[in-house]
């Protein structure tokens, strides 16, 4: 079955949004049409078998002036939120004769009835009410071109929409966007339109996607739907509005004064978060490259290292949620919402996890910092396993020019092993981006559960392979005539030379290969005649490592202690002399 929104405009000069979900809630498709045939081509696809077409125009018009019944009784709800419907008559030229919606609904030959169990149906809605009772908006969202709203002002109040839409895909049932390039255009255009007809062809579809979304929610939950009007007169179809849900006081606006949890703080946030797009990109990327650069110097092993800046839609959706209570949950969206730069560490092995985190306790400020697995596991549980921590600049870095662009921001870090990721894609692709059918939600709940179990044995039988082989892995055959020690050899040895050390990352034994053939030493026993003296020298203490050092970063310590500015000097260390130095200072002191 298909839901079908229909952001119908009055005549054909203008154009209409067309919006379609799946029976799963998935928008499979939304476009702008502009003649009646247009708008039928369009829909035919979706409508040959059961649908259910939601017209935002009248489809039942008796009376000749005033409202009908059905204007006067949404009206007496929804006026106070300004989501109040204009009178709708005979006496208006359009709706002199069959209206437009009407002619359409015929033409395919659908059911106009509310109550109607037909397979095959359509029904009159009204987007505004339908917001402010979905998303407990305190007044509409002011992205209707009007005397007096400027382009940043609407483009702002549209983005706010889309991301509360978008947002939907956590809800009973879901509205799933993701996946669409259609919907991904809509938010590009938005965001660069140079003028308010751009936003208008934009904001024709998301009243189609939100009429469709009515339709879907009147079919999933008839309880919480309302119907105004009736059939004979006319009427109209919207999710209920909330029990003690009041409207919010007229803007401060007027009064000169913008306050945290105020609707202009959020619009401003929102149009202020869209001008940062450039700077907050380049600021994630220098995150991930902080991030990496740690990471590398520890010697720990990692897989990848990205990084995401949140959209624009995204910031502006969750910048505008509510609690029960009505109050926004971030009064103030740009210094409240923490996740507007993130960045992702996929490990091989558990251990490793929290060896990154305590390497990024150790060299910057850990604001926040919650351990999902163990979460889960301490409620009986098996299932998402993530380590999430927030981040800031450490007071040594604030002052460096080279961190300028990331002072005063802080970063959403996620780090879990390949399995652990694996596991949280799937399941959020299965349940938010695709769907489950209501009656098999429990058996994907158990498998679910039982994957994430299998998975968390498999990390734990990593860790111990990896384990074994830092004393079990015997040498390898030279495979050419490099002159350098075979990267595998070298991790064994340093396996047995530092067996309370991580594994680093596999280029990283290559890389130190080269700077042992730099410094002549092209054999393990060489190397060992070198660490020999080192060994006596208490390099932990002297370093005064603040997490656990990965085995390649042990042994750069050691050659560093060994060799000196020599070590220093060398081709291959040209890119960190000024790091170096100060640990040789350290390793000197």
């Amino acid at each position: 079955m298909y839901y079908v929104g229909v952001d119908l405009a009055w005549g054909e000069k203008r154009p209409t949004g067309v919006a379609v979900l799946d029976e799963h809630g998935t928008l499979v498709h939304v476009s702008a049409a502009q003649t009646d045939e247009d708008i039928l081509d369009a829909l035919k696809p979706y409508v040959d078998g059961d649908c259910l077409v939601a017209f935002d125009a009248p489809l039942i018009v008796r009376n000749e002036t005033g409202n009908r019944p059905a204007e006067t009784e949404l009206n007496r709800d929804f006026q106070p939120f300004d989501a109040g419907a204009h009178p709708t008559n005979t006496g208006k030229p359009e709706l002199a004769g069959v209206p437009r919606g009407a002619r359409l609904a015929k033409a395919l030959k659908l059911d106009m009835n509310p109550t109607s169990r037909r397979r095959r149906r359509a029904i009159e809605v009204y987007p505004h009410p339908a917001t402010v009772a979905l998303f407990r908006l305190g007044r509409t969202l002011k992205y209707k071109n009007k005397p007096g709203r400027s382009l940043d002002g609407l483009r702002s109040e549209l983005l706010i929409l889309m991301g509360l839409v978008e947002g939907l895909a956590a809800s009973d049932p879901a509205l799933i966007t993701a996946g669409l390039p259609e919907w991904a255009a809509l938010v590009e255009a938005v965001r660069t339109a140079p003028g308010k007809a751009a936003l208008r062809v934009v904001e024709d579809q998301v009243d189609a996607v939100v009429c469709a979304y009515v339709a879907l929610f009147s079919v999933r939950h008839p309880s919480r739907t309302t119907v105004y009007g009736s059939y004979e007169d006319g009427y109209i179809v919207t999710p209920t509005l909330p029990d003690g849900h009041r409207p919010e006081p007229r803007s401060a606006r007027a009064e000169g004064q913008v306050r945290d949890g105020d609707p202009d703080q959020v619009r401003a946030a929102v149009r202020e978060y869209a001008a940062r797009q450039e700077e907050l990109a380049e600021a994630g990327a220098a995150f991930v490259a902080l991030v990496t650069a740690l990471l590398d110097e520890a010697g720990i092993n990692y897989l990848t290292v990205t990084g995401r800046v949140k959209s624009v839609t995204s910031f502006a959706g969750k910048a505008a949620r509510r609690g029960p209570d009505g109050e926004f949950l971030y009064p103030d969206p740009l210094h409240d919402i923490t996740d507007q730069l993130g960045v992702r560490v996929i490990t091989y092995a558990l251990s490793d996890v929290d060896a990154v985190a305590g390497l990024l306790d150790a060299q910057v400020v850990v604001l926040d910092d919650r351990d999902m697995g163990r979460a889960t596991a301490s409620e009986g549980r098996f299932g998402y396993a993530s380590r999430h921590l927030l981040i800031a600049l450490d007071a040594a870095r604030e002052g460096q020019p080279a961190y300028e662009l990331l002072r005063g921001r802080v970063a959403s870090v996620q780090i879990r092993t390949v399995l652990q990721h694996a596991w949280a894609e799937f399941e959020h692709d299965i349940r938010y981006k695709g769907s489950v059918p209501p009656e098999h939600a429990p058996e994907f709940d158990r498998r679910f559960t039982l994957a994430a179990g299998l998975l968390e044995l498999a990390d734990r039988e990593f860790s111990e392979i990896r384990d074994r082989l830092r004393v079990d892995v015997g040498p390898a055959e030279p495979e050419d005539d490099d002159p350098r020690l075979d990267p595998r050899e070298l991790a064994a040895f340093l396996a047995g030379q530092y067996p309370d050390a991580a594994w680093s990352r596999t280029d990283h034994y290559a890389w130190i290969s080269g700077l042992l053939l730099e410094l002549g030493i092209t054999s393990l026993s060489e190397l060992s005649e070198v660490l020999q003296p080192v060994n006596a020298l208490d390099l932990i203490a002297r370093m005064d490592y603040r997490y656990p050092p990965g085995s390649v970063r042990r042994l750069d310590d050691a050659l560093l202690a060994a060799f000196g500015e020599r070590y220093v000097a060398l081709h291959g260390n040209a890119h960190r002399v000024g790091l170096l130095e100060a640990r040789l200072a350290r390793l000197s002191g």
